[in-house]
This record gives structure tokens, sequence and C-alpha cells, in this order.
């Protein structure tokens, strides 16, 4: 049962469609209460930009208990487990052809491509880049989930954490 931040965290990489060409996007996701902790976007789809992504989320928030993924390259490679395993965290990844294990972060993706990215045709990296600050604030703080009774990412984030620290 995932019930508490940072009990379990995932990633996933997406192409996003420009005016002209595409984008790929990384983002780490808490998934208890489907905060996005981190992002980046790339034009290649190396293994760096997820290791940043990796990175900045643990910079930022600490460790999680348990990092899932599917099993593309930039998630298998030795740099990427390395830095998981480095940190204590247990690795669990979706079988091949399983997206549903990690239908969060897939319909974040879902979200975010019908509400930001296909709305604005952005000519830009740096225009895209904007707007995605833009669009992942507002889900982050000002979008109510059903399925969090109501709060936003931040409010059931910051919440548990605080009923955490109380007990």
């Amino acid at each position: 049962m995932i019930d508490r931040p940072n009990q379990v965290w995932c990633a996933d990489i997406t192409y996003l469609p420009m005016r002209r060409g595409f984008l790929y996007l990384v983002a780490v996701m808490d998934w208890a209460t489907r905060k996005v902790l981190a992002w980046r976007v790339s034009n290649t789809m190396e293994v760096e930009f997820c290791l940043e992504v990796l990175e900045e989320a643990m910079a930022r928030i600490g460790r999680p208990e348990i990092f899932n993924t599917d099993q593309g390259s930039q998630f298998t490679s030795p740099r990427f487990a390395g830095l998981l395993q480095q940190a204590e965290v247990r690795i669990s990844m979706d079988g091949r052809g399983r997206w549903m294990e990690n239908v969060f972060i897939e319909r974040l993706w879902r979200s975010l491509k019908y509400e930001c990215v296909y709305l604005h045709a952005f000519e830009t990296g740096s225009e895209l880049r904007a707007g995605l600050l833009k669009w992942i604030g507002y889900y982050n703080a000002g979008r109510p989930h059903s399925a969090l009774a109501g709060r936003t990412p931040d409010e059931a984030y910051g919440a548990q954490q605080m009923a955490r620290l109380a007990a």
C-alpha cells in the first residue's frame, strides 16, 4: 500500500511535439501525492537529462524508499541505477508492455499534452520550457485531484509530510 510522500517515486519520458519537430520531457513524480518533484526537457534521449532530474529531486527533497520506471535504456543504465543504489533506494521496473504500472505519470502526460502542449504549438525550446513551468506549477499547486480528496498535489504532499513529522 502506497500511502505517504517519498515512499515511491516514478519517472518516465515522453515526447512533446512542437510546431517544427519535438523535444523530450522527463519527470519525477511522487506516487502518493501525484506531485511533480522535478522535470527536464532535452532534444535527445540520452541518460544525462534523466540523471539531472533525479539528482535535482533527491537534492531538493531527499530520497524515496522505492523508485519505479519502465525498462528504458536511460533508466536501466549503470549510471542511473547506480545513483539509486548508492542512495539505498529500492529499484522497481515495470514489465515489458506494462504501462499501467506507471499509470499516474501516464495520466500526467495526457493532461499536460491536451491542456498545454497541443493548445500552444510552441515554436522554441525556451517557449516550451516557460509553458511547462507555468502548467506544472498549476498542476502541483492549483489543480485539485479527486484521488487526493479534492486537494492539490502540493497540499497532499505538505499535509502528509506534516502528519508524518507530528507522529
